[in-house]
């Protein structure tokens, strides 16, 4: 028992709960022939002790593998391996590159299908290059999938290059492709330029209303520059003024406008803005805004969302795992009319 202690180690980089950590080190201990059928575990106060993590955190960990069959508890004595009978069958390296809401509801789908097949090490790179290739870099290469959210701010060229080193037939991409991606890969993305042409297009008469749209694009943001593109070539198709804003603390606020925006931050301040002049949304002014959440149905009455089926995509991607499929999926992309637009 001392070998399994001594072998395992909290991955501090690592969004997965240190409690699943433990777990996944048990049933990698069992599958390496480490642990045996009948062993005797570390004690809660014992393995708590030499972990550094709460006896709670270590309790959590044995109740889950309890409830998997994996151990067994015998008062007085301890916890004890009972079966050896793993059925886990991927070990996946999933990387996204931020926590939200919406990133939340994949995370969620992901490992709702993939269920106890498989053990995830989980990781957040906060869209910044350089910490993606220092994470990937720093893990052992027993990965039977590398499932990962490409959007970065800057230094984009670095991790393409990173990317794919990685074995194509163990990687898939998921929310966006990367044309520099070469080789035979599963992917789920969103197709960003032509899902805002038509979300737009279908409330083009509610758009008819209003004299310029505007489309706010932080200049630091990693969405994809196709919005922009679809954008743009919306409006141009359909003869709208309109403007692509890069500073929302620079712009206007004018009766007439519609914002389509990306970023939740420059929400809350358009919905400030709106109220301090007030403006009566819906009337006055409009707004579409990416990324559905349940908040935004009650937000001042409700605001219109264009966003893409974020629990289909966690879903569709744990099926290319399943299937080890190497398809491209396009994932679903809707818009939801509220009184912000009406």
């Amino acid at each position: 028992m001392a070998t399994f202690i001594d072998d395992f180690e909290i991955d501090e980089l690592s969004a997965t709960p240190k409690y699943r950590q433990l777990v996944d080190a048990v049933i990698q201990s069992i599958k390496g022939g480490k642990l045996q059928q009948g062993d005797i575990m570390p004690s809660i106060n014992e393995l708590s002790f030499h972990t550094d993590i709460s006896r709670l955190t270590v309790e959590k960990s044995y109740n889950e593998l309890r409830k998997l069959g994996i151990l067994e508890a015998y008062q007085g004595k301890g916890y004890f391996v009972k079966s050896t009978d793993i059925k886990q069958d991927y070990r996946i390296f999933l990387m996204f590159n931020k926590l939200s809401t919406h990133k939340k509801i994949i995370y969620d789908a992901f490992v709702k299908e993939l269920g106890e097949k498989a053990s995830i090490d989980f990781y957040i790179y906060n869209n910044d290059a350089r910490m993606f290739c220092k994470i990937l870099d720093s893990k052992p290469p027993h990965y039977t999938h590398y499932v990962i959210i490409p959007h970065f701010i800057d230094g984009e060229k670095t991790a393409i290059t990173a990317i794919n080193k990685i074995p194509k037939s163990k990687l898939i991409l998921l929310d966006k492709k990367l044309p520099e991606i070469t080789g035979n890969f599963g992917a789920v993305y969103e197709n960003f330029s032509r899902d805002i042409y038509q979300a737009l297009f279908q409330v083009l008469n509610a758009l008819q209303r209003f004299s310029m749209i505007k489309l706010v694009f932080p200049e630091n943001s990693y969405y994809p520059k196709e919005i922009v593109d679809g954008f743009v070539s919306f409006c141009q198709s359909f003869v709208f003024e309109h403007k692509v804003v890069y500073d929302l603390k620079k712009e206007e606020v004018s009766p007439g406008d519609v914002f389509v925006n990306l970023m939740e931050d420059d929400l809350f301040e358009l919905l400030e803005r709106i109220e301090l002049k007030g403006l009566v949304l819906g009337e006055d002014i409009g707004i579409i805004s990416y990324n559905e959440t349940k908040a935004k149905k009650y937000i001042m009455n409700g605001l219109t969302t264009v966003s893409t089926d974020f629990e289909s995509m966690g879903k569709k991607a744990a099926e290319l795992v399943l299937d080890n499929s190497k398809r491209h999926i396009e994932n679903p992309f809707q818009i939801i009319m509220r009184d912000s637009l009406k």
